[in-house]
């Protein structure tokens, strides 16, 4: 894919196969959703993907893997797909650990409503709109 950021090749090429493999069917699904989504590093080494916005930013611990989500807190989860953060006000985290399942249908429907909402101006003028 041409909008492949080799960056983030970079970022993943070290990683245990699992992280990296996850990810990869992360980023997939990621680029699915939208075919103007660019990637980048932000954070001297962080992969972002941005659509009008920041969408989502790949973090690798020892254990586990995080997709953080720049959705303010206000797209739907209805496939329990938050791990963690789920009061946060700006981005909420999707975790897998080793041998956990990438749900790619319930991913797509979510990153799709999350750029969605940054065409429609973004999660904080949405915020705003319905709190008035």
């Amino acid at each position: 894919m041409s909008d492949r950021d080799p960056r983030v090749d970079d970022y993943l090429a070290p990683l245990p196969t699992w992280q990296r493999e996850t990810f990869e069917r992360v980023r997939e699904v990621l680029h699915r959703a939208d075919p103007e989504l660019t990637e980048t590093i932000k954070r001297t080494v962080q992969p972002y993907f941005v659509c009008e916005g920041n969408v989502a930013a790949f973090l690798a611990a020892k254990d586990h893997v995080n997709v953080f989500v720049y959705d303010g807190g206000i797209v739907p989860d209805p496939h329990g797909l938050i791990t963690s953060g789920q009061e946060n006000k700006t981005a909420r985290t999707i975790g897998f650990r080793e041998g956990d399942d990438v749900p790619e249908d319930a991913l797509l429907e979510f990153f799709r409503r999350l750029i969605a909402d940054n065409r429609a101006g973004g999660w904080r003028k949405l915020k705003d709109r319905s709190s008035g």
